[in-house]
């Protein structure tokens, strides 16, 4: 866990969104099968912590990461 909290499951999830679809937004089926993790798991365990820590934004496309997440991980945002 870092000092924002975040396990190795959150961790997984922001980097598998930038890693493969630079941040996003990402559909919650698209987020599930590039994770390994259920839906559920990620809407109910994952989710409401990073909205509340304002990493991820919930958009009509997707979610999406904030610039806060990729500074919490170190990585510079890339523009498309």
């Amino acid at each position: 866990m870092d000092a924002r909290g975040l396990d190795a499951g959150d961790r997984n999830l922001l980097e598998a969104s930038i890693d493969n679809y630079n941040g996003g937004p990402v559909g919650m089926e698209t987020h599930a099968a590039i994770t390994d993790d259920e839906r559920s798991t990620i809407e109910d365990f994952y989710e409401p912590y990073l909205l509340q820590l304002g990493f991820i934004e919930r958009t009509p496309r997707g979610r999406k990461l904030t610039q806060k997440a990729w500074q919490q991980l170190g990585r510079a945002l890339e523009e498309t």
